[in-house]
């Protein structure tokens, strides 16, 4: 049962309606590789990989040993005012995957929003130290999503209560995706306000892709306009989309990329804004401070992790495994769309996708419909999460083809059962 009148429960979880809160059903009590047990005894298949973050499954031991090693040899050391070791090897191992012959310095953060946040501050410090200190504004897409701290909150374009929060936009500009005119006809109002230009490759609760064309307008642009772009990677990063990192793919680098989520496989509560060197260059030049700094950032257990996690993902080759996953995803998503009647779309990136649905009537599935038809999945034996008129799928890219044929098995039971349960026809 959910919380009751007059009822207590010391967890108040995020996201999770009241009348949900206390269910032994939504509370997990354990994960191995890509299953996760709940109170109630049940054992589902996640279709999430976590919140999107364990990218090579649950349990990894070589992960989980490396942590526990850091705590034993340095339970705390910072990146506040000194460095440490750890810290040192994680950023370096991060050039290596990144590029390191565009990138050159590694910042340590311990979320996907405070990275956001991050990344605003150097792009506003990087243009104040070359003289432009009115380069203020900063420029993200409708429908995204950057995390919930004030400033990546203000960022996100899609509409989550900014306003009931007090949210402050004034310097924050959103843009439609994929429509060169739209951003093109900012830069003409504002290019010289304007301090970065903030894009995931993947928009996420949509699972929309950038289209080569809108990221070819986007590096003229900044070559005509002169603010940074920033490639949001906290969901697209690790090998989910068929590249070590999705902007790997584009025609020019970014000269700030945000990785977090797969960044640790999910153990640890880390990001990093990885800056090219070329902004890096202007605070060496300056001798400039950036006045940022988190308690957990670039911690010995948080940076133990992440180095343990790009050894992993080289020993299993898990792009590639996420690939030859998205080859399958693709044939059974486009089986799915051709034979089921209320299946309208499916978008999305290697295992970055979403399904969106219709009603009866052909209309699209309204997002209040969602959650009922998130918990149908649940109940025939999948976890997904909400999408736009549908849901999200986030296969592990250690998948089988045995748990992908499982996952879609368990989103098609759970939509007839939501469609016979609501009263919906086909």
């Amino acid at each position: 049962m959910g919380a009751e009148e007059g009822t207590t429960y010391p967890l108040w979880p995020s996201l999770l309606a009241p009348g949900l809160q206390g269910r032994d059903e939504l509370c997990a009590v354990a994960a191995a590789g890509v299953r996760v047990r709940f109170a109630d005894g049940r054992e589902l298949l996640d279709g999430s990989s976590g919140l999107w973050n364990t990218n090579i499954g649950y349990g990894n031991a070589a992960i989980a040993d490396a942590a526990a090693q850091a705590l034993r040899d340095a339970s705390y050391l910072s990146v506040f005012r000194y460095e440490n070791v750890y810290a040192r090897r994680a950023a370096a191992a991060l050039l290596d995957v990144c590029g390191a012959d565009h990138y050159g310095r590694v910042l340590f953060s311990t979320s996907g929003g405070a990275a956001n946040d991050l990344a605003m501050k150097v792009a506003r410090h990087y243009h104040a130290l070359r003289g432009e200190g009115r380069r203020k504004v900063v420029v993200g897409l409708r429908g995204s999503y950057h995390g919930l701290t004030y400033g990546s909150f203000g960022l996100t374009g899609e509409n989550l209560g900014q306003q009931l929060y007090c949210v402050d936009q004034r310097l924050i500009r959103h843009v439609t995706p994929n429509d060169p005119g739209d951003v093109g006809e900012l830069m003409r109002r504002q290019g010289p306000q304007v301090a970065a230009v903030v894009v995931e490759p993947v928009l996420g609760s949509g699972a929309v892709p950038l289209t080569r064309e809108y990221v070819a307008e986007l590096l003229r642009l900044r070559r005509e306009h002169g603010f940074l772009l920033v490639a949001d990677e906290v969901a697209t990063g690790f090998g989910r989309t068929g590249s070590f990192f999705a902007s790997q793919e584009w025609a020019g680098h970014p000269d700030l990329l945000i990785a977090s989520k797969g960044l640790t496989n999910g153990t640890s509560a880390a990001a990093v804004v990885v800056a090219a060197r070329s902004v890096a260059a202007a605070f060496e030049d300056d001798s400039a401070v950036l006045t940022h700094g988190e308690t957990q950032a670039g911690t010995p257990v948080t940076c133990a992790t992440i180095l343990a996690t790009i050894s992993e993902m080289r020993r299993l080759d898990a792009v590639a495994m996420g690939k030859q996953l998205a080859a399958h995803l693709d044939a059974a998503l486009a089986e799915l769309l051709a034979t089921h009647p209320l299946v309208t779309a499916t978008t999305g990136l290697g295992c970055f996708r979403s399904l969106r649905f219709l009603q009866a009537d052909g209309s699209p599935l309204p997002q209040s419909e969602v959650p009922g038809l998130v918990a149908a999945i649940r109940r025939a034996g999948a976890i997904v999460h909400p999408g736009v008129n549908g849901v999200q799928l986030f296969p592990a890219l250690t998948y089988t083809e045995q748990d992908l044929a499982e996952l879609l098995e368990c989103v098609q039971a759970g939509l007839d059962a939501h469609v016979a349960g609501t009263g919906m026809r086909q």
